[in-house]
């Protein structure tokens, strides 16, 4: 059994994102199943309905999972689990005050020393603290494990200090609640980012204190970085999944992407589907990741040419397979659904929007060309019209040549002044051309 345990604590952060598609894939390959875990017993910081965002956008991603579950309804097993380990004594009630931990922390800064919790302290302010904290003992001897990934990692008896397991209010720390339930649904793999190396040595003592001795395979996936080649944070755009889907990137392109990056894939483009044919995940670089808008944009722009037609019409809001066609010819400047739809509606929008910034010349000879081709067109079958024949004979109607032929006709038919040659255009805009031009 794998598992995905997200927070719903605000929107899915793209290194999220990463660890749910790394462990959809191990599963697929492992033939085992995919738990996916909502990690909900921080009740301050839930946010409503953010296990559905959750939900949805993994389904968008073609992550499915097997079982669901919430970890608050495991609140009284935690507490259970707690209780036994108190009457092993390999736990206990700690009722000193936050106050006085935050005044040790301090003294600790001020000597440039690691604060380290002194197991003394547990009963200073018992008289007055009717609300202690349950805290896991020490172990006093290091802890190692192997990482697919990373290799042998390892921690001194002196980095682990009795740890607490259950708040004040008795509901379970990350750790506690992580460990207990990896223990009860009989989790083999451990795929997560690498900012949980340190929690490792925690929950590997929680099951060595509740005697689980089945083994757990661990990989901790490096950080991504930004542009600046700094940990992607809140601050970063692109570390929002939300955000590249409000872009215009494509969740294949984004999953394509998040595979490749700091890995060895025997191509650059593919499919979530034939990545698990060769994906191993030992193979994995040790070093952080840089993440690259641009490299996505090609990507994206790579997984468009692949779409057919009629998916990328619908995509951009068309119900008509020609207008995937179009598109496709603007992928030769456009990466983003954003970017390619912004081409496509500016064929159709009402051209009197897009010329009030040009100047009366120009718009002079808009109007002129435009009556013009309308003329034509009452004469014309506009379906086998060939751009060559619509060319010549507009040239001659309008007396026209050169650039002050092309730039008003380019701006009639696509409302932009550049773009895709127009005799590659043509063939798919002659079915729209009644509809472009009374606009």
């Amino acid at each position: 059994m794998l598992r995905f345990a997200p927070s719903p604590t605000g929107d899915m952060h793209i290194g999220n994102l990463r660890v749910a598609i790394f462990n959809y894939i191990l599963a697929q390959q492992k033939n085992e199943k995919l738990l996916l875990r909502i990690e909900d017993t921080d009740t301050a910081r839930n946010i409503k309905d953010k296990d559905k965002d959750i939900m949805f956008l993994l389904t968008l991603f073609r992550v499915k999972w097997d079982n669901l579950i919430y970890q608050s309804h495991n609140l009284e097993h935690h507490r259970r689990l707690a209780e036994y380990l108190i009457a092993q004594n390999k736990a206990f009630y700690c009722y000193c005050t936050k106050d006085f931990l935050e005044q040790k922390r301090q003294e600790a800064k001020a000597k440039h020393q690691a604060f380290r919790y002194d197991d003394s302290w547990a009963t200073l302010h018992k008289a007055s603290n009717n609300n202690p904290v349950v805290r896991l003992k020490s172990p006093k001897k290091s802890l190692h494990f192997q990482d697919i990934i990373k290799g042998h990692i390892e921690f001194a008896g002196d980095e682990i200090d009795s740890f607490v397991i259950l708040k004040e209010d008795l509901t379970p720390t990350y750790n506690f609640a992580c460990a207990a339930d990896d223990m009860l649904y009989d989790i083999d793999y451990i795929i997560r980012g690498e900012d949980h190396v340190s929690n490792t040595p925690k929950q590997i003592l929680i099951h060595q204190y509740l005697n689980y001795s089945k083994h757990i395979s661990f990989a901790h996936l490096p950080i991504l970085l930004n542009n600046e080649g700094k940990k992607m944070s809140k601050r970063d755009n692109a570390s929002s999944v939300r955000w590249l889907l409000d872009e215009g990137f494509l969740p294949q392109a984004i999953a394509n992407y998040l595979i490749l990056i700091g890995n060895k894939t025997p191509q650059e483009v593919f499919t979530l589907k034939e990545a698990i044919a060769w994906f191993d995940i030992s193979k994995i670089a040790k070093a952080p990741a840089r993440f690259d808008l641009d490299k996505l944009k090609f990507l994206n722009r790579e997984h468009f040419k692949l779409s057919n037609e009629q998916d990328l019409a619908l995509l951009l809001g068309y119900k008509d397979l020609s207008i995937g066609a179009l598109a496709k010819l603007y992928l030769q400047e456009s990466s983003t659904l954003n970017e390619l739809r912004q081409k496509i509606d500016k064929i159709f929008m009402k051209k009197s929007l897009l010329l009030k910034t040009e100047n009366p010349e120009f718009k002079e000879e808009i109007l002129v060309l435009q009556n013009i081709l309308l003329a034509m067109l009452e004469t014309s079958n506009q379906q086998q019209i060939s751009y060559e024949d619509f060319k010549k004979e507009a040239m001659r109607l309008s007396n026209l040549k050169g650039k002050a032929f092309f730039k008003p006709l380019r701006f009639l038919l696509t409302g932009c002044s550049n773009g895709p040659e127009l005799s590659d255009l043509f063939p798919i805009l002659r079915f729209f051309l009644q509809d472009i031009l009374r606009r």
